[in-house]
């Protein structure tokens, strides 16, 4: 039997090995025979990522089923690295045969001769961050069924111009069992849910939408009346606010920016460029620039995987290591980067446990966990009545950054313009744009109300996806483009 993981009872452990190994007739020796067989070639690490993942989607729509998915996913990834050089496999059969087989590939990468192999260990014990419940046991079917009817019913009771409501919910449950070359073996058993419930309201003609949810490493007991109350009352008054809403005005001003949600702005504006490998190539706005001032004084913006529960935590990361909080950015000084296995080694840098990968069939890379600004000190009331004339953005529906350059432009989903330091009326269309770098140099005031977003996020790098989060206070920013329609 291998040794426990890092960050679970033994129990967890012996659930991860039952699922990925012993299921396939493996054990600490097979493997440790696998490596071996890789490190005939001179590599400098090697690793084996198993994975098990259940997953399923339900959808409902005007009160009928529209879809529902169940699946089943299984298989082992098999790496090898030779300088800035990885070579990769992977395979859906765990088996002794398969890692044999990928085990050969892999090695192909390596120079003449032969490197050494640890044998497999205990790894250093850890924090548990979330149960290792199934969500997708948690309820029956019709008790799922039933959750997205109350979503609905609670949509339309909120208000009468509603005339459309989709809801959906989704469950995942992964279990995963990595063993290195040096030794390492880490298991983690991680649940993730979310719900998400779209509304269309009517008026004079007039359509309009609004969007809400939230999840989180639970299962679907959280989601109590409560919460689908708010979610339902929160997409409705997003629709609603939106039929009133005139078009948004072009031009340089001021931009509030609320907290929570809006920081989907600073994971893709800032953080994709402070992750490592962008770093390394020197193709971030950021490269070169630890220690230097990149951000206006009372910026402190870290990556934290190690909040309890929350979409992009993680209780060690798809390489093994411990997730943790890292300081990026320390009172707008650059302090440090993302960083996973092979960009760590060649920066000469310690690995922030940021190596994330979509699944067993893909690589592992520096990815946000939780990206997170600081709060300030200022009433968020304060920074409104501070602005004579500019925009308040509430939230957003999408956006796109360069990361060689730092160029991004941001669709908001509810937005309002402020006059003479009050909110005066919602506008739509408002677009943000500009350069994260300089964006960060012209935040003149940093609320007191830090909050994070409500766990329904998922970022794109590469071709992968992994959930990740965001959070910040209410924050003003000067000299901010906005595009508009008026």
């Amino acid at each position: 039997m291998l040794a426990p993981a890092p960050t679970h009872s033994p129990a967890v452990a012996e659930v991860a090995e039952r699922t990925l190994l012993a299921a396939s007739d493996l054990d600490a020796p097979k493997l440790e025979r696998v490596f071996a067989a890789i490190h005939q070639h001179d590599v400098d690490f090697a690793d084996l990522y198993f994975q098990h993942s259940r997953y399923e989607s339900w959808s409902l729509e005007e009160g009928i089923v529209k879809a529902g998915t169940f699946s089943i996913d299984r298989g082992v990834g098999v790496r090898a690295i030779t300088g800035e050089k990885q070579a990769f496999a992977y395979s859906d059969d765990i088996s002794l045969a398969a890692l044999d087989e990928a085990g050969a590939a892999v090695r192909a990468i390596g120079r003449q001769g032969q490197s050494a192999v640890a044998a497999l260990r205990q790894p250093i014990a850890s924090r548990v961050l979330y149960s290792s419940n199934d969500p997708v046991l948690s309820l029956e079917d019709a008790a799922k069924v039933a959750l997205l009817t109350r979503v609905e019913a609670l949509a339309r009771r909120r208000d009468k111009r509603v005339v459309q409501v989709m809801a959906s919910l989704a469950g995942e449950h992964e279990t995963i069992l990595i063993a290195r070359s040096d030794g390492l073996v880490a298991t983690d058993v991680r649940p993730l849910v979310r719900v998400s419930v779209t509304v269309i309201v009517e008026e004079g003609g007039r359509r309009e939408q609004g969007h809400a949810g939230g999840g989180g490493r639970v299962d679907y007991s959280a989601f109590d009346d409560e919460r689908l109350s708010d979610y339902a009352n929160r997409a409705v008054d997003n629709a609603l606010l939106n039929l009133s809403a005139r078009e948004a005005p072009a031009g340089t001003m001021t931009v509030v920016l609320g907290s929570g949600e809006p920081g989907i702005l600073l994971h893709e504006a800032v953080g994709h460029g402070l992750e490592g490998d962008f770093n390394r190539k020197g193709t971030s706005a950021f490269s070169g620039r630890v220690g230097q001032q990149v951000a206006a004084r009372g910026v402190t913006v870290i990556d934290d995987g190690t909040l309890d529960q929350r979409r992009g935590s993680l209780n060690v990361d798809d390489e093994g290591n411990p997730t943790q909080r890292t300081v990026l950015i320390e009172d707008g000084i650059l302090r440090g980067y993302m960083q996973d296995h092979l960009n760590a080694g060649l920066m000469r840098a310690p690995a922030t446990g940021n190596g994330r990968r979509e699944s067993f069939a893909h690589l592992p890379m520096p990815r946000m966990t939780n990206t997170i600004m600081l709060a300030g000190d200022k009433d968020p009331e304060e920074i409104i009545r501070s602005v004579k004339s500019g925009l308040y953005a509430a939230s957003f529906s999408g956006g796109q950054v360069d990361i060689t350059s730092g160029k991004f432009v941001f669709s908001t989903s509810e937005a309002w313009m402020i006059e003479d330091g009050k909110l005066a009326y919602p506008v739509k269309g408002a677009t943000l744009i500009g350069n994260g770098p300089d964006a960060l140099t012209r935040v003149t005031m940093i609320g007191n109300d830090l909050a994070l977003d409500p766990g329904l996020g998922t970022c794109g790098k590469d071709g992968q996806s992994v959930p990740v989060g965001v959070g910040q206070p209410t924050m003003r920013i000067d000299g901010l483009t906005v595009g508009g329609t008026s």
